[in-house]
């Protein structure tokens, strides 16, 4: 066998020097856009990257639409990958496969039959063993394909054409959204309802220049085919619609199943989109082993078709909401969806759009699809209206038809001469069929015709006339609406609102809720018995110290102390010591400042309101939310000027306030006048000559002002013997009605 020779050596003169930064920059620049372009950030006009547009013409070639049977995955991959997309097979079923998914496509392109993954994570069977044909949906995608709707441009081998960009008769980019990692950028499109889309898309056309705001009464915002609650706030939403750029708070959808006993489970039942269940409940499952979990007892798995994941608490006492916010903020049932509308505008230029220039994408694509299809068709109908004309006059001149056929040796020629028809014209009449002939009938021939005629005139008045074009792009947007919206089955994620961090107390949580009374003693000391309804006659005290005041709780109550120089101090009653001793120092759990005292101590009620009066008469209304302190410091609350110390904090309900002095002078007089505020040295409510306040109650003036004696005796003054009393803030007041007590106190 006889040795090749060998190739010439190159010589200086072949050789070409280049800069090695400037073809490394030029080589990877062509890498990138190659990497943008054809394989991560989607088209804005049909929502697709090209190997999902290839899978969807490649189905359309084969003709898989619903009506007809399903071909073979194994089929499908092998005629896209050797047509149009030479990268793998395994790149193109794991396409097929997430467009058949109906937990990761909102609206599947695909039906597919046979194992196409699920929920849990589990992948596809290999191709071999399923099938798929195109959905209602896929093939709106096409509509208007084959009637020179879009450009087409050669395949890899030049031997085939495939198309730029799809019809998209479905406004698909939104619907189905789209998520891709190109080289120094990436795309995160959250799918979306499609009827609230069509609405947004037919507001738009109506308002070309919409805002974001506008288009969010219609798009409230994703809709994620898993389901689940959004929790973003709708300002966060607005401003990523406006901008293309954010993220969304997206969270599981439980309910609370009760059982036997009080006892109760909660119930997972839509999880966060793109989350594999099976790896939520791995991590799940870490969490309570690792005890980070300290509310949760147990955690089943018991989804079948619909998810199903049941969480025990500890204790049926703990309280729901916040056993699965401390769920929520550790596992993956709470996710941040990224949304990034970075997209292909016009096909070739990567830009973030808002929702409303996305929205404009798919409208301008419709609008320039209709004038293509309509030019195509209007061509269709000038080419049979000429041959028409032929035939008419074919009809009216058979015979002599015929017998030039018959005799001439070239008939076109002579029948292009004689009867005056075009090129087109003859080849039409010759390559007519005698038994066509005649069956020719003139009414048909000149039925259609005018059919024909006025279907041209109007699609060249549609061709001319921008509004009936923006027109018809609505009735097809409606029609849209009409064929997809309800097979979608409408919205599937909700809006919920999500607790703030601060009104979520874990270490609450995690005390036994029980009944409990709380003892105060007049040397500041605390304790809290087990119970209510308790006999507390028989309570011991230290040395001379006494029963100042009791109240009933609960151990997950907090408690506010106020003190004489107007801070408020927050107590877990959880953590009060037991009834057995004589209990701690109130000074102990709260740094009490140098020379003040304790004054008042009460249980926090969300929404309810106190009155604080300093000794001087000065106060004002003050909510108990505004009370509450996350340390031992306490909050400032009412400013006090010594020698003046606050005196009382009354609870602030009805429509009246009733004053008394140290002097016995009774003042009553509309609550409204007293201001409401978080912090402040308040307004004067009664004038003093000498002394100070004594005691102050606010009443139902309807109901009358009532107090208790010394001997436990209840009196109530009527609306009508109160009108003595009642006077202006600020006054002086009277002495008070007969029987009140010498204690100047209401009781």
């Amino acid at each position: 066998m006889a040795k090749r020779p060998a190739p010439p050596a190159p010589t200086l003169a072949a050789i070409e020097s280049i800069d090695l930064r400037a073809a490394l920059e030029d080589r990877y620049l062509r890498y990138a856009l190659s990497t943008i372009m054809g394989r991560a950030l989607p088209d804005a006009r049909d929502g697709l990257k090209p190997v999902h547009r290839r899978i969807l013409y490649g189905m359309h070639l084969l003709r898989l639409d619903p009506a007809g049977a399903p071909r073979k995955s194994a089929k499908i991959v092998g005629d896209v990958m050797g047509d149009f997309h030479p990268h793998g097979d395994q790149a193109i079923y794991d396409a097929l496969v997430r467009l058949a998914q109906d937990f990761a496509s909102r609206y599947p392109l695909v039906d597919g039959q046979g194992n196409f993954g699920n929920v849990d994570g589990d992948p596809a069977a290999a191709y071999r063993y399923t099938e798929a044909r195109m959905t209602a949906a896929g093939v709106a995608l096409l509509e208007g394909i084959d009637e020179d709707a879009v450009d087409f441009r050669d395949n890899y081998s030049g031997e085939k054409q495939e198309p730029v960009v799809l019809p998209a008769a479905f406004p698909n980019l939104l619907a189905n959204g789209a998520q891709g990692i190109a080289v120094g950028m990436a795309t995160s499109v959250p799918p979306h309802e499609i009827g609230e889309l069509c609405d947004a898309a037919l507001y738009l056309i109506a308002h070309p220049n919409a805002s974001a705001e506008a288009l969010t009464k219609f798009v409230p915002g994703p809709d994620f085919p898993t389901g689940g609650l959004i929790v973003e706030p709708r300002d966060s939403i607005l401003r990523t619609y406006e901008t293309g750029r954010g993220a969304v708070r997206l969270r599981a959808r439980w309910n609370r199943e009760d059982g036997e006993r009080g006892q109760w489970v909660a119930v997972v039942t839509e999880i966060p989109y793109g989350v594999p269940k099976s790896r939520l409940i791995e991590k799940l499952a870490e969490l309570m082993e690792a005890k980070k979990l300290p509310l949760v007892a147990d955690l089943r798995d018991e989804s079948a078709k619909e998810v199903r994941v049941v969480v025990e608490p500890r204790s049926r006492n703990v309280d729901p909401a916040t056993m699965m916010e401390t769920l929520f903020r550790q596992s993956e049932l709470e996710i941040r969806f990224p949304v990034n509308l970075n997209v292909l505008v016009d096909g070739v230029s990567p830009r973030v759009v808002s929702l409303g220039e996305a929205l404009r994408q798919w409208l301008d694509h419709r609008r320039d699809v209709l004038l293509r299809r309509s030019r195509n068709r209007l061509a269709q109908i000038e080419r049979r209206l000429e041959l028409l004309e032929g035939m008419i006059v074919v009809f009216l001149n058979l015979d002599a038809v015929i017998k030039v056929i018959r005799e001439a040796d070239e008939p076109k020629p002579e029948l292009m001469a004689r009867f005056k028809l075009s090129a087109a014209q003859a080849d039409h009449v010759l390559d007519t069929r005698l038994r066509s002939l005649r069956r020719l009938e003139e009414m048909a021939l000149r039925k259609e015709r005018d059919e024909l005629s006025r279907e041209g005139g109007e699609t060249r008045e549609l061709i001319g006339d921008e509004a009936k074009q923006w027109k018809t792009v609505a009735w097809q947007v409606r029609e849209a609406k009409k064929a997809h919206a309800g097979k979608g089955g409408g919205r599937r994620t909700g809006f919920a609102e999500a607790p703030d961090a601060a009104e979520i107390d874990l270490a609450q949580a995690l005390v036994e809720r029980e009944p409990v009374t709380v003892v105060v003693s007049r040397n500041g000391w605390i304790r809290a018995l087990k119970g209510h309804g308790l006999d507390l006659g028989n309570l011991a005290f230290k040395g001379d110290d006494r029963l100042k005041l009791a109240f009933e709780a609960e151990t997950t109550s907090k408690l506010l102390a106020l003190s004489t120089d107007g801070k408020a101090y927050t107590i877990d009653a959880g953590k009060l010591p037991g009834g057995r001793g004589a209990g701690e120092p109130i000074k102990l759990m709260a740094d009490l400042a140098e020379g003040s005292d304790v004054v008042a101590v009460f249980p926090h009620v969300a929404g309810a309101k106190r009155l604080l009066v300093t000794t001087e008469g000065r106060g004002f209304v003050c909510p108990e939310d505004e009370m509450l302190s996350s340390t031992r410091k306490g909050r400032a609350v009412m400013g006090v000027d010594a020698p003046a110390e606050l005196a009382l904090a009354a609870p602030a309900s009805g429509d009246h306030l009733a004053i008394v002095g140290q002097n016995r002078k009774l003042l009553v007089f509309p609550l409204a006048d007293v201001p409401e505020m978080a912090r402040g040295k308040g307004v004067r409510l009664q004038r003093f000559k000498d002394g100070g306040v004594a005691d102050a109650r606010t009443f139902k003036l309807a109901d009358g002002l009532t107090w208790t004696d010394g001997a436990g005796r209840t009196f109530t003054v009527s609306k009508a013997e109160l009108r003595d009393w009642i006077g202006a803030r600020a006054e002086a007041g009277r002495l008070p009605p007969r029987g009140f007590p010498k204690s100047n106190k209401f009781g």
